[in-house]
């Protein structure tokens, strides 16, 4: 049996009728919604592409079940920016080319912002550790440090 789900997403009031209120978050943001900027990636919690905010909490998406959300304000990449204005944290990926497929990237930009809101100014070690559970198959880790350390200082 269908049911109406009330979510705050990217700032917005919305709802979406789903058939089971246990389907993971995930799909609602992409199905439901259309975002795209959290991706499939494992299903099962360990790359990251479908990172999102849940109360300025990183958390997997494709684990996170749509019932277990509540009143939590959901952030995805299209809530922190545009194309025309990326946030800061955005527009320092962009300024150090930390892209190359673009796949991870959702869920790196996405654990960097939670991680600047803890932390303003993170040392190596610890932009390491936050983005470790973030995987990258192109090997743009270096670039992708040195994005992170260029938002905290432009924060």
């Amino acid at each position: 049996m269908a049911s109406s789900v009330a979510l705050n997403v990217n700032g917005r009031a919305v709802t979406v009728t789903v058939d089971d209120p246990a389907m993971p978050l995930l799909y609602v943001l992409r199905e439901n919604l259309r975002l795209r900027g959290p991706r499939f990636g494992c299903g099962l919690g360990q790359c990251g592409a479908c990172m999102v905010l849940l109360d300025n909490e990183a958390v997997f998406s494709c684990e996170t079940k749509l019932s277990a959300v509540g009143q939590g304000k959901i952030v995805t990449l299209e809530g922190l920016g545009s194309p025309e204005q990326p946030s800061p944290v955005q527009q320092a990926f962009i300024d150090e080319q930390a892209a190359q497929c673009g796949y991870c990237l959702n869920g790196v930009i996405i654990r960097t912002v939670a991680l600047l809101a803890e932390n303003k100014n993170p040392s190596v070690a610890e932009i390491k550790k936050a983005l470790a559970d973030n995987l990258c198959r192109c090997g743009t880790h270096l670039r992708m440090i040195r994005a992170v350390q260029r938002a905290a200082r432009n924060a």
